[in-house]
């Protein structure tokens, strides 16, 4: 399988801590991957070093055969990826309509299958407040709009962080029922939730991290077959 994203050797650091210790992470074309491990393992800060956002000290991460390590996250970006940040990230003075058409770009190789009508067929409740302001929105109708907005740039691989969380159960079906149109159209996904259930279901390869370490990666059917290693090192 082509990959999509690349990533090898990492090692992050914030400050004295080493966080990532020489994590190796791949996502092939399509490839709906998900990123598991107990809080503090080191999840978010791998996905802000695919991005970025935060700089490893030493490793590559490549994207579609390219070498981004190093690049600023908006040019990181422009490589084909989305991301869904925890949080949401939403801005204190766009509109809904104003987020959704700010982010509206052709994908890199000029595919601009993800429109504005599009993203408002897939989510009804954003169509009835587009003048509303997206901070003014409940946290799942924010979270809708925030993987409308990046949907909006039409993008190889979209990676969502902490996809539903704190949301109430009716808005997580909804966001997983969303999640897995994204899927069926081709377009690459990274996971991070405490829905391990759902995960399992999803997802077309898991990795887990411990302490900055991948300790597992490997298809579902494994981890359903062995509980050990969920019981070992998520929890469960």
């Amino acid at each position: 399988m082509e990959n999509v994203l690349d990533a090898s050797g990492l090692h992050t650091y914030y400050g004295a801590s080493h966080i990532l210790h020489g994590v190796d992470f791949r996502v092939g074309r399509g490839e709906t991957v998900a990123l598991m491990g107990r809080n503090g393992m080191g999840k978010s800060t791998l996905l802000k070093s695919l991005l970025g956002i935060v700089s490893p000290r030493r490793g590559k991460v490549v994207v579609r055969g390219r070498d981004v390590t190093g690049l600023e996250t908006s040019a990181v970006i422009r490589h084909g990826i989305a991301y869904v940040p925890e949080g949401r990230g939403m801005f204190h003075n766009l509109s809904v309509r104003e987020h959704l058409v700010m982010a509206a770009r052709k994908g890199w190789d000029g595919r601009a299958d993800w429109t504005y009508e599009r993203v408002l067929e897939t989510f009804p409740r954003l169509a009835e407040r587009l003048d509303n302001m997206g901070t003014h929105l409940s946290g799942g109708e924010q979270q809708m709009l925030s993987i409308g907005r990046a949907l909006m740039t039409n993008p190889d691989l979209l990676i969502l962080d902490e996809a539903t969380e704190g949301l109430a159960p009716l808005i997580r079906r909804e966001i997983w029922r969303v999640v897995r149109h994204v899927k069926d159209t081709g377009i690459a996904t990274i996971v991070v939730d405490k829905n391990v259930g759902v995960l399992l279901d999803l997802a077309d390869r898991h990795v887990i991290l411990v302490k900055g370490e991948v300790v597992f990666d490997g298809g579902p059917q494994q981890l359903k077959s062995d509980s050990s290693i969920l019981e070992r090192h998520i929890g469960l």
